[in-house]
């Protein structure tokens, strides 16, 4: 017997010119726009219990941020705290909405723009509240083409490990971990209303680059399936993307078409943003129509922490990294003897030596996991790489598992052992211990197995 209902709102979020941007080591503010930046919302209900999810063009939030958020929603809508799964895209292109030490300007600004987002959210559930319509559910599994998507953390023929090497250099030897190309397609079908189509793919939301406010790749998969699928609004929620960037290393053909080498050696362009989003799309339009169909008889949600330990400094790390951290603040960055990619990992390790340097000794980490009939949804609050993604599907139980990043918080990368073992920027800026990755997929597994 299927008892889901199912509610839909999007709504604007643009920043206001001006505004810092979002989603690097270095200052930008911005200048215009490339397209909207917004909020879509899935309210499901099942019997007396109600569900959002939520997806918010940000690179991210704190879980502050996220508490106060859904305290809030709770309050005007009635829906419980507890019952609110909320993920960021992780735009690069975006705004701030908590205070980032990548900004030393007028923290004013991102109070304002918080508290701005803050009031769009709540209306964005109470919308989707008012737009209930009996639905059935579908699901399928789609591919990403090639030319999409790529490991960015490459062992080099010198022994050591790089994060996004620049192009074609000789240096590069391989790629450390393998794509996981499955794109998570599932399909909501309302009576005398609009249909939904929600998206999980793990990939870095990071192709537009400048100062220049964008959803990047994600508003380029949103408006193609919207116009292609009549009657259809799109919502995307970002996979294990912590590995994962759009450049190709070793270009040939026409992979140059309508893009550019950026300060940090990725391919970034408007275009660029565009190829992704549009491929990504029509992995979506292979198998959209094929979808198979479940009852949805019970809809739920709960909430695991697991304690993981910190990878605090050593002593004779600390006394550089304050020098290195101390440059970067201070617009010096031509002083550090690093450069492009290699300058960005030891600045963001130097911020995190320095901000370990007296504990915490373990942070305590929120999984969130959503069933859906016998599919799920499974929220982690920061990047994590791709094979963790790969692990948390293989629980057993469910028809389809979905991975999803920056969900309920952003608690930086969650690299695995092996990407510890050798270096780059994710695991050297990384908070926490190697064995952060087996944490992740036991303590998800275990929370799923809970729900069944």
């Amino acid at each position: 017997m299927n008892n889901l209902k199912v509610g839909f709102s999007q709504v604007n979020i643009n920043p206001s010119l001006g505004d810092p941007v979002a989603g690097y080591f270095v200052p930008r503010f911005g200048k215009g726009f490339l397209d909207d930046l917004t909020i879509s919302t899935i309210l499901l209900t099942c019997e007396e219990t109600k569900i959002a999810l939520i997806s918010i063009d940000i690179v991210g939030f704190t879980k502050e941020f996220y508490k106060n958020v859904c305290e809030e929603i709770e309050k005007a809508t009635n829906i419980p705290k507890e019952n609110i799964f909320m993920s960021a895209t992780h735009t690069h292109t975006g705004a701030f909405v908590t205070p980032d030490s990548t900004f030393s300007g007028d923290q004013k600004i991102l109070e304002e723009y918080a508290e701005f987002v803050t009031s769009r959210l709540i209306e964005s559930v109470a919308i989707a509240k008012q737009d209930i319509k009996p639905a059935k559910m579908g699901f399928i599994t789609g591919y990403a083409p090639e030319r999409v998507a790529y490991i960015r953390l490459y062992k080099m023929k010198d022994g050591t490990t790089m994060t996004c090497p620049p192009i074609d250099d000789p240096n590069i030897d391989h790629p450390l971990g393998e794509l996981d190309q499955r794109v998570n397609v599932v399909r909501f079908d309302r009576e005398d209303a609009p249909n939904i189509v929600l998206v999980n793919y793990g990939l870095h939301a990071d192709t537009t680059n400048g100062e220049l406010f964008s959803a990047d790749w994600p508003h380029w998969l949103r408006v193609t399936l919207d116009k292609a699928l009549d009657g259809v609004k799109c919502v995307f929620f970002n996979g294990a993307e912590g590995d994962v960037g759009s450049t190709n290393v070793h270009p040939t053909g026409g992979d140059m078409n309508d893009t550019d080498i950026s300060f940090d050696n990725e391919m970034k362009s408007p275009g660029m943003a565009r190829f992704v989003g549009r491929a990504i799309a029509g992995s979506v339009l292979q198998v959209y129509d094929k979808a198979e169909y479940i009852d949805v008889e019970n809809i739920d949600i709960l909430h695991k922490t697991i304690r993981v330990p910190s990878n605090m400094p050593k002593k004779h790390e600390i006394p550089l990294a304050k020098k290195y951290k101390e440059l970067h603040e201070s617009g010096r960055d031509d002083e550090i003897p690093f450069e492009a990619m290699e300058l960005t990992t030891v600045v963001a390790e130097a911020i995190r030596i320095c901000d370990l340097q007296n504990g915490p000794e373990f942070f305590e980490i929120e999984l969130t996991g959503v069933k859906i009939g016998d599919i799920a949804m499974l929220g982690i609050p920061g990047e994590p790489f791709t094979d963790i993604g790969v692990q948390i599907k293989k629980a057993p139980g469910y028809k389809m598992i979905m991975p999803c990043s920056l969900t309920c918080g952003d608690m930086g990368y969650f690299p695995t052992k092996p990407a510890f073992d050798a270096g780059g920027y994710e695991a050297r800026s990384s908070l926490y211990k190697p064995c952060i990755a087996e944490k992740i997929v036991k303590g998800s597994v275990e929370l799923l197995e809970s729900m069944k």
